[in-house]
């Protein structure tokens, strides 16, 4: 996911900080616990578009 840049003339991180940083490290998604978000329905579903049919200018878009 991300990693640690260490800058010239940066403190150092603190051992907390450090701790902090091995306790959220990056997990495979069947390790995240997603029990606490509701299921959308299928109106909420059939809402959705794709992004270049909601955008005004559809050239814009990153590929």
């Amino acid at each position: 996911m991300g990693s640690i840049r260490i800058y010239k003339g940066m403190p150092p991180l603190t051992e907390e900080q450090i701790r902090e940083l091995d306790e959220n490290k990056p997990k495979s998604d069947d390790e995240i616990d997603f029990s606490d978000i509701p299921r959308m329905t299928k109106e909420e579903l059939s809402k959705f578009k794709p992004a270049r049919l909601r955008l005004k200018n559809p050239k814009n878009i990153a590929s």
